[in-house]
């Protein structure tokens, strides 16, 4: 009902290292920089805490993170960026050359699916990409939305809980519909199994909130990144037939409450199409912050 884009990026030649006209260097991270990655991505950790969450969650080396880390280096060594090159690519620069050299990489790339940034980031980074003739299949405009303390306080949802294992064939159809209205592809019809086992894990972690009534679903959210700076949220959805009642706010402010107990915010996209979300998730206390592009590509 709140569609979000969600978060991934694409893929990875083994350890490559080359120099461009500006004398930076670019590299595939191995474990031994996950320090580093993380010191540099918590400088902007509301931008950057679909990435800090993956290196968190699986190492800065995993399969489970569908790419693989990049980073680029200056002269005297220091990161002016770093990239999730993958099947969804997530970049963070602080120079014109950085996101360059990162867009030159991550157009080597054999899996790419989509990829996402903040809007005059992502405007650079495409025009490089695009070199190379890669076109994109849909493009679409996001809107970061941030919630912080104080939150209203509201009515009681008794029904609200952390997802189980049990829970999965409720809201799988709902998150794969979500995922179809946002980009085009359903997970469930083009990859069953990895979209199952992914959200199955998912739940595993904790990260998957229900409510529940009379086996009907009838709200959900998904926690998809979990810091200490911010949790990302995602597939937010409330049953229709409840939305006029003031019900999904009420498990919004539920869920808020419980979530900024761990973190010191909680940040979301909405497309900037979605008027009746931005109006929910404003009446429910979340701030504009930002706007991003996703490209889905070809």
């Amino acid at each position: 009902m709140y569609p979000q884009t969600a978060t991934a990026r694409i893929s990875a030649t083994p350890h490559p290292v080359r120099y461009t006209e500006n004398e930076v260097v670019t590299l595939q991270f191995t474990q031994e920089f996950e320090a580093e990655v993380l010191d540099f991505l918590s400088e902007r950790p509301m931008h950057t805490v679909a990435m800090t969450g993956f290196i968190l969650d699986n190492g800065l080396v995993s399969e489970l993170n569908r790419g693989a880390f990049y980073g680029c280096r200056n002269q005297q060594g220091k990161l002016e960026g770093v990239a999730l090159i993958g099947h969804a690519t997530l970049i963070e620069t602080r120079t014109e050359r950085a996101l360059q050299a990162l867009a030159e990489l991550a157009r080597q790339s054999a899996t790419p699916h989509l990829i996402m940034g903040e809007e005059e980031r992502i405007d650079e980074f495409w025009n490089y990409y695009s070199e190379g003739g890669q076109e994109m299949r849909l493009a679409c405009r996001e809107l970061l939305f941030e919630l912080r303390w104080p939150v209203q306080v509201r009515e009681e949802v008794l029904e609200m809980r952390v997802a189980t294992l049990d829970d999965l064939e409720l809201v799988l159809p709902v998150h794969a519909q979500m995922a179809f209205e946002e980009s085009g592809i359903n997970p469930l019809e083009k990859d069953p199994d990895g979209f199952r086992e992914r959200y199955a894990r998912r739940i595993e972690q904790g990260r998957s909130w229900v409510c529940v009534e009379e086996g009907k679903l009838t709200f959900k959210a998904d926690v998809v990144s979990d810091t200490p700076d911010a949790i990302y949220l995602e597939g937010v959805w409330a049953t229709p037939e409840k939305t006029a009642t003031g019900y999904s706010l009420r498990c919004m402010s539920q869920l808020a409450r419980n979530l900024l107990s761990q973190a010191k915010s909680l940040v979301l996209f909405v497309n900037e199409d979605n008027r009746k979300a931005q109006r929910y998730y404003q009446k429910a206390g979340f701030n504009l912050r930002a706007t991003y592009d996703t490209i889905f590509l070809k």
